[in-house]
């Protein structure tokens, strides 16, 4: 396993001898740190939405993702929260005061990439060259390195995860793309639910991966890390199956959200059935069930939960198989 210290040369933050006096404190599974996340993007630009919305007509929409994240970094100051913001490039670019007020009230700024594109319909020269583009322009804002990347709903998955040798050669340290589960988007069965190393064709490389949050029910691979998981399951049921991979499993979870999920007054738009349910259900009670998450459980930003976590061996992408 990874030690605390080899971690320390790849995710500046805490020292050596803070993570070893926090690890020799963390025995107890409620002292265990979790990662909140938010994909900083707007209503508009959701991947189900595509078919309805075309990106030249993003310039028309009303922007509510500034107000959205401003309720967001209130509560999170509240409970004295600091998270991990996956800021998209696009809305990078049209708030840059956004993303500065988000670093400067301590959290983490990492990166959504640029056009909300699912990786897989891109091109690798597309990809690099958006990624690239949305990395920079972060960098800029807050005059640091940006660390972690997550893509377009979760779009790395078993055709297109050459996409991680271009995140290593653009200078991401981790990732936090690949869900072990089955889904109609995204997804690698099979792969790890732990952080774990990912390693590039010829050994030139490698990058923390990060999943998001997963429990087993009857055999399944089940999401339960956040997004409209969060809003369709009972909420007892989420906390229970968090619960567990801290408590049962001695893992820290990742946790996610949009600054959308607790705007019920967002526009509706037309979309089918599936993708309405998903974006609209529970919607007006997703910030009072967040309110509770946070209550329970401890959070932090990916890079500060990383530097603590137990990072399983090395794999190589044809080790991540599709069960």
């Amino acid at each position: 396993m990874t030690t605390p210290q080899s971690l320390d040369c790849s995710l500046p933050g805490m020292s050596v001898r803070q993570l070893e006096l926090q690890h020799a404190q963390g025995g107890d599974s409620s002292t265990i740190c979790n990662a909140m996340t938010v994909d900083v993007e707007d209503y508009f630009h959701v991947a189900a939405f595509a078919p309805h919305i075309a990106r030249s007509s993003w310039h028309r929409f009303a922007l509510r993702v500034e107000r959205n994240t401003a309720r967001l970094l209130d509560l999170f100051a509240e409970r004295n929260v600091r998270g991990t913001f996956f800021v998209l490039g696009w809305v990078a670019e049209r708030c840059p005061a956004l993303v500065r007020e988000i670093a400067c009230r301590g959290h983490e700024i990492a990166c959504h990439g640029y056009s909300h594109e699912l990786i897989y319909r891109q091109s690798s020269a597309v990809f690099r060259e958006e990624t690239k583009r949305a990395k920079a322009c972060l960098e800029d804002q807050i005059q640091r390195p940006v660390l972690g990347y997550r893509a377009a709903s979760y779009s790395i998955v078993q055709h297109s995860l050459w996409a991680i040798e271009i995140l290593v050669q653009l200078g991401f340290v981790y990732d936090s793309s690949i869900v072990p589960v089955r889904h109609d988007r995204y997804g690698i069965p099979g792969s790890p639910r732990w952080p774990y190393r990912l390693e590039t064709p010829g050994s030139r490389g490698s990058i923390l991966e990060f999943p998001p949050a997963t429990t087993t029910v009857l055999g399944a691979c089940v999401p339960v890390g956040g997004g409209g998981y969060f809003r369709i399951f009972p909420y007892w049921f989420t906390r229970l199956a968090l619960s567990q991979i801290n408590e049962h499993y001695h893992q820290p979870f990742v946790f996610y959200l949009h600054p959308w999920e607790i705007d019920p007054e967002q526009p509706r738009i037309r979309a089918g059935l599936i993708s309405s349910f998903r974006h609209y259900f529970n919607l007006a009670r997703c910030e009072q069930r967040l309110r509770q998450l946070l209550e329970t459980f401890r959070f932090a930003p990916v890079r500060d939960v990383l530097q603590l976590a137990a990072v399983e061996p090395v794999l190589t992408r044809g080790s991540l198989t599709a069960a």
